[in-house]
């Protein structure tokens, strides 16, 4: 299982990136909330629309959720 955390910052297209432990691409800590433990990046999303409408994979680390 690996951590996830959602970037407090829409991207320009509006959504929210959910990001994987370790990501070379992660927001800043102060800009980033904890989501929990995850088998998948899957899991992260669901748990990141709890808190924003809006939200999207981060290419880099949550490509299987990356839509845009």
């Amino acid at each position: 299982m690996d951590d996830y955390y959602v970037n407090k910052n829409q991207q320009e297209t509006g959504e929210h990136e959910v990001h994987k432990d370790g990501c070379k691409h992660m927001p800043l800590s102060h800009n980033r909330t904890y989501l929990g433990k995850f088998l998948s990046c899957k899991g992260a999303i669901i748990k990141a629309k709890e808190k924003y409408k809006n939200v999207d994979g981060c290419y880099y680390c949550a490509n299987a959720c990356h839509t845009r």
